[in-house]
């Protein structure tokens, strides 16, 4: 795969000897958390800081994915570099890459991914944990916003994969709310209709247990509209909440 650098950053990686695989790959940063692991390969997120702009930078060795076009494996953040692309054409809200390369070291396979940071917005997850406190018209408009991002998706024709409280990002803007996601690793085309919805908004109502029956009934009022049977929704949403339970 080409190496892609967003215009946009090219002269501020520059300006610091950071435009290049090499030089994002040997800079010296402090973990933002503990590494992930699989095998004999590593993954791991830092966060890098430059004049007045702020990114994350992921690097990672022999962390692979192994789908039917790639048997043998790729790195996993080819394929969220991809997804990040695809959202951006099919304008679904979300995180944007500035930086990404691959390279093999003597046998090792390396990638390299850096986003633009989301320091003015807020994941969900943070959101929730005061949710009891919140202006009821402040928690329909984060009910609304999330159902929306939700339809954004799926009428692109994609599936999340991961849709989660910590991978959905909100911003206040004026009465309202802007939402976008991260997270792209396991997006997918929809293939299978309506379960496939069910099965990717349903964690995110399973994680939101603060939510109350009606806060759910709006959230699905956003993200059906007016034309689909919301009690056949809450059932089937319902059904598979169980049968999750039953396995975990």
């Amino acid at each position: 795969m080409k190496d892609f650098i967003a215009g946009e950053e090219q002269r501020l990686l520059a300006r610091h000897g950071l435009d290049n695989f090499d030089a994002l790959w040997a800079l010296q940063l402090e973990a933002v958390d503990e590494p992930n692991t699989e095998g004999r390969g590593w993954s791991t997120v830092f966060r890098l800081e430059l004049e007045d702009k702020a990114f994350y930078l992921k690097r990672q060795s022999n962390y692979l994915t192994h789908t039917l076009t790639h048997p043998f494996g790729e790195p996993s953040f080819s394929r969220e570099f991809r997804n990040i692309q695809r959202y951006a054409e099919l304008g679904i809200p979300a995180l944007q890459a500035v930086f990404y390369a691959q390279r093999k070291v003597e046998g090792e396979q390396r990638a390299l991914l850096l986003t633009r940071a989301l320091d003015e917005w807020q994941d969900l997850h943070d959101v929730l944990q005061g949710w009891d406190l919140m202006p009821a018209g402040q928690r329909n408009a984060v009910l609304d916003a999330c159902g929306l991002l939700a339809r954004r998706v799926h009428s692109s024709g994609q599936v999340h994969g991961c849709f989660y409280p910590k991978h959905i990002f909100l911003q206040a803007r004026g009465d309202g709310y802007a939402a976008q996601l991260i997270d792209l690793e396991k997006t997918r085309p929809a293939l299978l209709g309506e379960r496939d919805r069910i099965k990717d908004i349903e964690p995110l109502l399973r994680r939101a247990q603060v939510w109350t029956g009606a806060d759910v009934q709006r959230f699905l009022s956003a993200y059906l509209g007016s034309s689909a049977n919301m009690d056949q929704w809450l059932e089937r949403l319902t059904k598979r909440r169980k049968s999750k339970s039953v396995s975990a």
